[in-house]
């Protein structure tokens, strides 16, 4: 397994190691004493998967206290620009995003600790997407940022996504409940 740093240090990007013949492959993508090791300990109590069609963007989506989520995600089928945004008040990249790009190809794992929103848009027709959450889903800590916020100035790199009523309708950066 190999760490891919990020220009935010909280959000990891795992290289598993893929064991593959004329057969398939076989890859771990999760290990409890492997990914501690990296300093992810916390406990996973939900699975979520998705699968979108190309163009589809969804988020950006959070949990606040007490039901705020660490995410560990990856592509199962397809490819997606994943975005993680730090939402932490006193944290020093406060407002700062990375991007990453996750693909059944390269297998990349991310994980996105609790304290940051995250989204993703859909680069292929028929792309499963699934989410190791560390908190259980709870409507009243709910969260979301405008996907296309002026102060993020996030690079989608798409114009027109395919959105949900909840991701058009999402407040501004400046006016959202954050950490």
């Amino acid at each position: 397994m190999e760490l891919i740093p990020t220009a935010i240090p909280d959000v990891l990007i795992i290289k598993p190691d893929v064991f593959g013949d004329d057969r398939g492959y076989f890859f771990e993508s999760f290990h409890v004493e492997k990914f501690a090791a990296l300093g992810i300990t916390e406990p996973f109590v939900q699975d979520n998967e998705s699968r979108s069609q190309k163009d589809v963007l969804r988020g950006l989506h959070y949990q606040l206290e007490p039901f705020a989520q660490g995410k560990l995600v990856r592509v199962i089928q397809g490819a997606v620009l994943d975005i993680a945004v730090d939402i932490r008040r006193n944290s020093p990249t406060f407002g700062k995003w990375v991007s990453m790009k996750l693909t059944s190809e390269n297998k990349w794992i991310c994980w996105i600790p609790k304290g940051f929103a995250h989204g993703f848009v859909s680069l292929e027709d028929d792309t499963i997407f699934t989410y190791k959450c560390s908190g259980v889903y709870n409507k009243a800590s709910e969260g979301s940022v405008r996907w296309n916020d002026p102060e993020l100035n996030i690079d989608w790199g798409i114009s027109n996504p395919l959105l949900s009523e909840k991701d058009i309708l999402a407040p501004l950066f400046k006016d959202a409940r954050l950490f």
